[in-house]
């Protein structure tokens, strides 16, 4: 069984058990903590949901489960709801980081601690925010890229008559995160565009991170561009590999380079197949832990390890917003071809028979 299954299977047997405890719960004298989560169609999210159930349950707390399913005034009026159930934290990934500061900010009124779990919520009065690095995010994707077009070795194939035909593909505008990657994928192509030997040639944004808007996207850009598109950077690999179909359609998946980021197991084993150029590593397993043992802390009266003291406006790029926010930061690695065995596979962060599913016996690496 792999991971994902796991804690999906996980998850349901969980959440099954509280919603049987009914009338039991309320009276167990348990503290409550509340998960807050934009949806369950994003790979990641369910397992996380199952991971933090699983360890909150570990430290004695009762856990309530909340899914919007991309619906930011369902998310308000869940979190509403959690707080009069009496939660005393609460996690959240919100679907909208400008949308969530109203039911958040009540939240904290009314003496919750709240987290802001790898997306953050445009608000000072959280506890903290727990994300991962994203201008790195950013910087390892465009770097893949470039790396993939000869760019950083000067490939004389790109010049000012013949730039890199580049398409730039954000993540959901109403995700913070989004806004953090593209300023680290521009601090790696802002030069070579300067240069000239770099052309956008669209520059899109993909609601909700879908596969399925990507594919349409990419599909009417290689319309427009009549399939002269030489390089896609691609904010993450639900959004690359709905452009990969659109890219295949037209014959250029795998000669068209193209990032994402999260190293899920479609987009591990696109990319050795040849067809997704890179993807970043995001140490998931490491930053539920964190965020219970952070909630732990705060619901104690107790200061989390690890924050340091960053300003709204930093956080968001945008020089309108005030305020100061205690976060912390994971490390992420960019990966190819050529280390997704080492990095990914013999880590356990993906199967090695998700990552290598239908490549030939004699191209198979050995097990780990």
């Amino acid at each position: 069984m792999n991971r994902r299954i796991f804690y999906i299977a996980m998850l349901v047997v969980l959440v099954a058990s509280l919603v049987g405890c009914g009338p039991k719960a309320t009276s167990s004298g348990k503290i409550k903590v509340g998960l807050s989560f934009s949806d369950f169609a994003t790979e990641r999210w369910p397992v996380e949901a199952a991971q933090m159930t699983q360890l909150l349950h570990a430290k004695g707390y009762e856990v309530i489960v909340q899914e919007a399913d991309h619906d930011v005034k369902l998310q308000s009026d869940q979190i509403d709801n959690m707080v009069s159930q009496g939660i005393k934290g609460l996690i959240v990934i919100a679907e909208d980081g400008d949308a969530a500061v109203t039911p958040v900010e009540k939240a904290v009124a009314a003496g919750v601690k709240v987290i802001s779990y790898d997306r953050l919520i445009k608000t000072p009065k959280i506890a903290a925010y727990l994300s991962f690095d994203n201008v790195a995010v950013g910087k390892a994707e465009a770097d893949g890229v470039v790396k993939a077009l000869g760019l950083d070795t000067g490939n004389a194939t790109w010049t000012t008559a013949n730039p890199v035909k580049m398409v730039l593909s954000g993540g959901s505008p109403t995700d913070n995160n989004a806004v953090l990657v593209r300023s680290g994928q521009m601090e790696v192509l802002q030069p070579y565009i300067d240069k000239g030997v770099v052309k956008v040639v669209a520059d899109q944004w993909v609601e909700n991170w879908d596969a399925a808007k990507a594919e349409a996207m990419m599909e009417n850009i290689l319309t427009a561009q009549q399939n002269k598109v030489d390089a896609v950077v691609a904010s993450n690999d639900g959004t690359a590999l709905g452009e990969l179909q659109a890219l295949a359609a037209q014959g250029l998946a795998g000669k068209v380079p193209i990032s994402g980021q999260d190293a899920t197991a479609d987009g591990c084993n696109s990319i050795v197949k040849g067809q997704q150029t890179v993807t970043v590593f995001k140490d998931t397993r490491l930053l539920a832990p964190k965020a219970v043992d952070m909630i732990d802390a705060l619901i104690k009266g107790q200061a989390p390890s690890g924050l340091q003291t960053f300003t709204m406006a930093a956080l968001t790029n945008d020089k309108t917003k005030t305020g100061d926010v205690q976060a912390a930061f994971l490390p992420v690695v960019e990966v190819t071809k050529a280390n997704v065995y080492d990095v990914i596979v013999k880590s356990g962060f993906q199967t090695y028979d998700n990552v290598y599913r239908g490549i030939p016996a004699d191209q198979l690496p050995p097990r780990p």
